[in-house]
This record gives structure tokens, C-alpha cells and sequence, in this order.
């Protein structure tokens, strides 16, 4: 995450401004809403998808999300929502 210049530069500058770091070095911002709608901000687009997983690309590795009845309610170029029975989120780098 913070092994190049920028991303230090950029990490250093959102510690000094109090700024949320997500929003300067493209880091995922991962909201599960009670294990029934999760919405990824951040992602890189969809690796794989069934109704039971779905990988999402990341800027630093993917994002899998395992479950029952995975739908994707909407997607954009940073942010998708997936509502379904949500069991497991697992961020691999």
C-alpha cells in the first residue's frame, strides 16, 4: 500500500489533513449492511461472479464475497452494491 513515493506522499498528506486515506490512494471502502447488501467503493471491476461468489478486482489485490443469492443491484466505474444473503467477505492481497 504505502511502497511507492506517491502513496507515501499521498498517506502522509491525508494523516496531516485528517482526510479518510481511501479517498486519496484508491483503497477499497467495504460497507456490509447487516449480511444483506454490501457496497464496494473503490473496485477495479468483477473477476468472477455466480449466484454464490463474486471476486471483485482491486487496486491492490481482490475482494471475494461468498454467499446465497448474490445479485449485483448496480455497478459503476468505483462502486457497486451486491444484495443477497451475505456469509463471508475475504480480501486477498
Amino acid at each position: 500500500m504505502a511502497g511507492t513515493w506517491t502513496n507515501r506522499i499521498k498517506l502522509a498528506t491525508a494523516s496531516l489533513l485528517e482526510v479518510p486515506k481511501d479517498t486519496l490512494i484508491d483503497l477499497p471502502r467495504v460497507t456490509l449492511v447487516g449480511g444483506l447488501q454490501l457496497l464496494v467503493e473503490n473496485h477495479k471491476g468483477i473477476v468472477s461472479f455466480d449466484d454464490q461468489v463474486l471476486t471483485l478486482a482491486l487496486t491492490q489485490g481482490h475482494l471475494v464475497i461468498r454467499g446465497h443469492a448474490l445479485v449485483v443491484k448496480s455497478i459503476f466505474e468505483k462502486e457497486i452494491n451486491i444484495e443477497g444473503t451475505i456469509e463471508h467477505v475475504e480480501y486477498r492481497h
